[in-house]
């Protein structure tokens, strides 16, 4: 397979892990129940991309028809027209110049109406996709919203208002890297839409929704690296059957203790 394209395939797989590792690690969880959701669109990402990849035979060949029935009828105009032989006079000349001018305009408008008719169809159908990604980004972005950094501390009391909030800091990092990973995803999944269905309209549509997603992943990175920064408070590991026993702070037996700078 080319790596100059994204193949939804496997999108779909890495979504599909992702799903499986949150729930391993948070059981229930609204984030849980966001990334299945997402794995389920993943799915209809797949049918709707070749949806709008396939050519709609039956909608070219009515426009097809429309657009011959229009120069049929246009031809019959034209040869029911009375042609008078002689020098038309200038006022004649400018009415017969103006009415073909808005004859051939108005025949341009309608062929490049009917025409564009399966880009727009096609259009509609990537937005509402589109929207529906859109959506569940900020879903993603609502339950990690109450996700601080600053619970690690333990610094004044809670209020009782929210749920309590009892993640080590090592946990609190993998939801916060979780988030950043389905928001990646659902960028992604934008990006199918566009691959190969030129369109500008659903270009912007999916370039705000990118940007969306990448704002989010920058707050979600910035509470990650606070984190990082604090000193890990986890409990140490406990030694494991018949390893050697910690020295004491003071080093060995007999073994002077450390100075301190």
């Amino acid at each position: 397979m080319p790596y100059s394209v994204l193949d939804s395939t496997h999108i779909e797989r890495t979504i599909e892990l992702l799903a499986r590792r949150v729930e391993q690690r948070f059981p229930g969880s609204g984030l849980a129940s966001v990334v299945r959701e997402l794995d389920a669109i993943a799915d209809r990402t797949a049918a709707t991309v070749a949806w709008i990849r396939r050519p709609l035979v039956w909608l070219r060949v009515a426009i097809g028809l429309l657009v011959l029935l229009i120069v049929v009828g246009l031809g019959a105009s034209l040869g029911a027209l009375q042609v008078r032989v002689g020098t038309p006079t200038l006022p004649e000349l400018a009415q017969g110049i103006e009415a073909a001018i808005n004859d051939v305009v108005y025949v341009a408008v309608a062929a490049f109406f009917l025409v564009t008719i399966e880009t727009r169809v096609k259009r509609n159908r990537a937005l509402r996709a589109i929207h529906e990604l859109r959506a569940i980004a900020h879903v993603i972005d609502m339950h990690q919203l109450t996700k601080d950094p600053e619970w690690v501390l333990a610094r004044g009391r809670e209020t009782g208002i929210i749920p309590p909030r009892s993640m080590t800091p090592f946990q609190l990092s993998r939801y916060l890297d979780y988030s950043s990973e389905a928001l990646s995803l659902t960028g992604k999944l934008a990006a199918l839409y566009i691959q190969r269905f030129d369109d500008s309209v659903a270009l912007q549509a999916v370039n705000e929704v990118e940007s969306l997603t990448s704002g989010i992943e920058r707050k979600l990175w910035q509470k990650l690296m606070i984190l990082y920064s604090m000193p890990s408070r986890e409990p140490a590991p406990e030694p494991s059957l018949g390893a050697p026993a910690a020295p004491p702070a003071g080093g060995a037996p007999g073994t002077p203790a450390p100075s301190r700078a």
